[in-house]
């Protein structure tokens, strides 16, 4: 081997080891985001199974209203206003990001 072709050869080792040892840092660093993802992840599947299930939701719903309508009517008014309060915010960031 040439003088060129250890040195190359060296330095190949050097960065896999900085490698090996960043990708560790990264998951020793990222799982702080796990719960996170975990809530995320159970959202999208809370999600799928709404949108699966539709005439359950929606009879939940229709028995909420009628043996609550107190109830259904204030969460319903919170619901909205959660909406348009992301949709607020969806268009706002829109703007700023420029997507």
């Amino acid at each position: 081997m040439s003088a060129r072709q250890l040195e190359l050869a060296l330095q190949r080792e050097r960065l896999l080891a900085r490698s090996t040892v960043l990708r560790e840092r990264v998951v020793e660093q990222s799982a702080v985001l796990a719960p996170a993802l975990d809530l995320g992840d159970r959202l999208r599947d809370a999600r799928r199974w709404v949108s699966t299930h539709p005439a359950l939701v929606l009879s939940a719903l229709v028995v909420v209203v009628v043996v609550r309508p107190r109830v259904a009517w204030r969460w319903g008014l919170r619901a909205w206003s959660t909406w348009l309060l992301a949709r607020s915010w969806r268009r706002r960031l829109q703007v700023m990001t420029g997507y």
